[in-house]
């Protein structure tokens, strides 16, 4: 259907919230190694606050660079745990969203948003403590004329996220992982993590030798 300029895809489903659960137990590095390194957002979307993480359910959105009709659409179809992710096509002039937005998507139960592109207001959305990737910062607004798409496949930072797929987020990066992966990548990662303890075991040995 279409929205005032804004297409929207609404037939797909979300993950339940005990997956999402599991996932937010891990680190996107871990995640990354258990995926093959693969499906990992370039290095140029990053947190734009110091401590931000989120794990949640890809609600797609493509806007125009520049325009964030398609996002300010995008509210009404928000479902709690979804994970704003926007192709914002890497726009350096203008900011998608900022504060009020931020606070728009927390009220309607989000786990964050990722921005392929620039957001504002970035010391207020600290302070609100809602987890916002993105690939910068600018004071610039945006226009809102749109058009844009809801709900169906985006590309950010290299990768190809649909509708419902798994978006984890922390300060080393964002990672997608598809629904039919959730459990191999689950139970590749709890082995993972079961290696780096054995190794943090041995170099705290070898310190305690060394001290002796």
């Amino acid at each position: 259907m279409t929205e005032d300029n804004v297409r929207v895809n609404t037939s797909w489903e979300r993950v339940e919230g005990d997956v999402l659960d599991q996932f937010r137990a891990h680190s996107v590095a871990n995640l990354g190694d258990a995926l093959d390194r693969l499906n990992i957002t370039d290095g140029g979307i990053a947190p734009i606050w110091n401590g931000a993480t989120a794990v949640g359910t890809a609600l797609p959105v493509l806007t125009v660079a520049g325009d964030n009709k398609a996002v300010i659409t995008a509210l009404e179809h928000i479902r709690p745990g979804d994970m704003l992710v926007i192709n914002a096509f890497g726009y350096e002039g203008r900011a998608i969203i900022g504060d009020n937005l931020a606070q728009r998507f927390a009220a309607f139960g989000a786990a964050g948003a990722v921005v392929d592109g620039y957001v504002r207001d970035a010391a207020i959305i600290e302070k609100l403590g809602v987890p916002v990737f993105a690939r910068g910062l600018t004071p610039a607004g945006p226009f809102k004329n749109g058009p844009g798409t809801i709900g169906e496949p985006v590309a950010i930072g290299g990768v190809v996220v649909n509708p419902g797929d798994i978006v984890a987020a922390d300060g080393d990066g964002v990672i997608v992982i598809p629904p039919h992966r959730a459990e191999e990548a689950l139970k590749a990662v709890e082995e993972i993590v079961a290696r780096e303890v054995a190794l943090d075991a041995e170099v705290e040995a070898l310190r305690n030798r060394d001290a002796r």
